[in-house]
């Protein structure tokens, strides 16, 4: 697998305002990544769950740190499911958030 796309993490690092309230605050990682396309079985399984897979990044393993969103090309993602292909890659199966 190649890594020729630029695909961004975001995590989320609490913080605390000057009154003590938690805040959220996006935390962006730039990393490598390679694109692969949804197969149509798992398409058409995911859909009777409600969800809707776009797109699958293929990363390495030690680079993912659990985030739930990431950005590629402009466009905001949800990370749905993950899976450890062997010791090195991971794929992130994605849809997109509108």
């Amino acid at each position: 697998m190649t890594y020729d796309y630029e695909l961004t993490l975001i995590g989320y690092e609490t913080e605390y305002d000057e009154i003590g309230q938690e805040i959220n605050v996006p935390v962006e990682r730039k990393i490598l990544c390679g694109i692969k396309s949804i197969g149509r079985n798992e398409f058409y399984a995911a859909a009777q769950a409600g969800l809707r897979p776009e797109i699958t990044f293929i990363i390495h393993n030690y680079e993912y740190n659990g985030e739930k969103e990431v950005k590629f090309e402009g466009q905001k993602y949800k990370v749905i499911r993950t899976y450890s292909t062997d010791f090195e890659e991971m794929e992130l199966v994605c849809e997109k958030v509108l």
